[in-house]
């Protein structure tokens, strides 16, 4: 065999995992070389590439390696937790710290990367490359629930719920100062791209894009307000802006929070908000489906460091 050829076999008799069936069809590779080798792309399995080394292969199919296929690492960062998989969609936890998706700067670890590296590992060998499309964002540094269209019904459905405002999205924040009121709405239009213009709400001789942000009060302490925020529309950086013009910017904002205040009187190493709960019609069965995911432990921390409530928990 030249050194610009691949190597071809056909699996003999008996199901095995695929590293290991790599490993005995061709004697050269250790099995720990026929692990890296199927890990970084160069195996496939009847013509499909497949990098899930535990994969199972059956008989008669065809496994092929190429030592010549420049290898592509799979991410290695922690596994995604993935609440909600089936034919058309996937809704994943994000934790904060990571992108939704890779920014102009091609990054390689994003949540899009980590759900796909997931899913390929799902599937069984000869299986198509599951298709993944991002459906909505999360700020990097904002924790919880993303959803993934995995079917193109999936995708249409999911994204005409975000356009007529049926996919709900409810979050928990952490915000600086005692709210007056127990729940409210901001409803003012958002102006600007976040790059070369300034994004914040507009002026009254401006014309914004419409953002309507819901809230209510889960616990008040001194100082701070544990709230409830549902989304109406989706604008970037909604709820962060509508908050911080409203004088009460998310604890651990960076960017919005307003030069006239105050320095901080809490700090946390992220801007205290989880998107904890997604709830959408099923594009295939047309049921409700609600997910929740509790915050993680950075937001549990800052919310016991908070000082005792001063008028207590808000009565339902």
């Amino acid at each position: 065999m030249s050194a610009h050829e691949s190597s071809m076999a056909t699996v003999p008799p008996g199901r095995a995992r695929l590293a290991r069936r790599v490993a005995e069809l061709f004697p050269e590779l250790s099995y720990t070389r026929a692990k890296r080798a199927v890990e970084g792309g160069q195996v496939t399995v009847d013509g499909e590439r497949v990098a899930d080394a535990g994969a199972w292969v059956a008989p008669a199919q065809r496994v092929t390696w190429d030592r010549n296929l420049p290898v592509e690492r799979l991410v290695e960062g922690p596994a995604v937790e993935l609440v909600h998989v089936d034919a058309d969609l996937t809704v994943a936890v994000k934790p904060a710290g990571l992108l939704t998706q890779p920014t102009p700067a091609r990054e390689k670890d994003t949540l899009l990367a980590r759900v796909s590296t997931a899913l390929a590992r799902r599937r069984s060998a000869g299986a198509p490359r599951v298709f993944v499309s991002v459906v909505h964002r999360l700020d990097k540094e904002t924790s919880g629930l993303v959803a993934f269209a995995l079917s193109r019904k999936g995708l249409e459905s999911l994204r005409a719920q975000l356009e007529d405002h049926s996919m709900e999205r409810v979050y928990e924040a952490l915000v600086e100062g005692e709210l007056e009121r127990d729940s409210g709405t901001f409803d003012r239009a958002l102006i600007g791209d976040g790059t070369h213009r300034r994004r914040w709400v507009a002026r009254p001789n401006e014309r914004g894009k419409a953002a309507v942000t819901h809230w209510e009060v889960v616990k008040r302490f001194a100082g701070a307000t544990h709230v409830r925020v549902r989304l109406e529309t989706g604008r970037t950086h909604q709820i962060r802006i509508h908050f911080a013009s409203a004088g009460h910017p998310v604890i651990g904002e960076r960017v919005y929070r307003p030069i006239r205040m105050e320095d901080a009187e809490f700090e946390a190493p992220r801007q205290m908000l989880h998107a904890g709960e997604i709830a959408f019609t099923h594009p295939a069965t047309g049921t409700r489906v609600l997910l929740t995911t509790p915050p993680p432990a950075d937001f549990s921390a800052a919310l016991a460091s908070l000082p005792r409530a001063r008028r207590g928990k808000v009565q339902s």
